[in-house]
């Protein structure tokens, strides 16, 4: 089974492109995970993730979404390739989303 679900910020302005068929839109998506090491020290990481959107729910997303926002995502990881202006074969993985829902922060929640 193909899933992935993650919850973190939305880094940077999201990114509209219009079909005949609909809209697509997508965002970066950054997600932080820590640990304490050997020395008790707390280490954070920030790993960064591309979600794409299609049809209905890319015209909803475009409504309530901005850069730092946090959110939650459902969807499924694919993969495509394409070849750049540099004719380099480029592969990404990508997150394709079914769900967005917003996250409301601990602060947020307790106003």
């Amino acid at each position: 089974m193909n899933t992935v679900k993650l919850i973190g910020n939305v880094g940077r302005d999201i990114n509209v492109k219009e079909f005949e068929g609909g809209k697509m839109l997508s965002f970066s998506l950054a997600t932080d995970e820590g640990y304490l090491n050997k020395h008790k020290e707390e280490v954070k990481s920030t790993a960064w993730h591309t979600v794409v959107v299609w049809r209905e729910l890319a015209q909803r997303c475009e409504t309530f979404l901005s850069t730092g926002k946090m959110v939650s995502i459902e969807g499924r990881l694919t993969y495509r390739q394409y070849v750049d202006k540099d004719n380099r074969t480029v592969r990404r993985a990508e997150v394709t989303a079914h769900k967005v829902e917003e996250v409301q922060k601990k602060q947020e929640a307790a106003v």
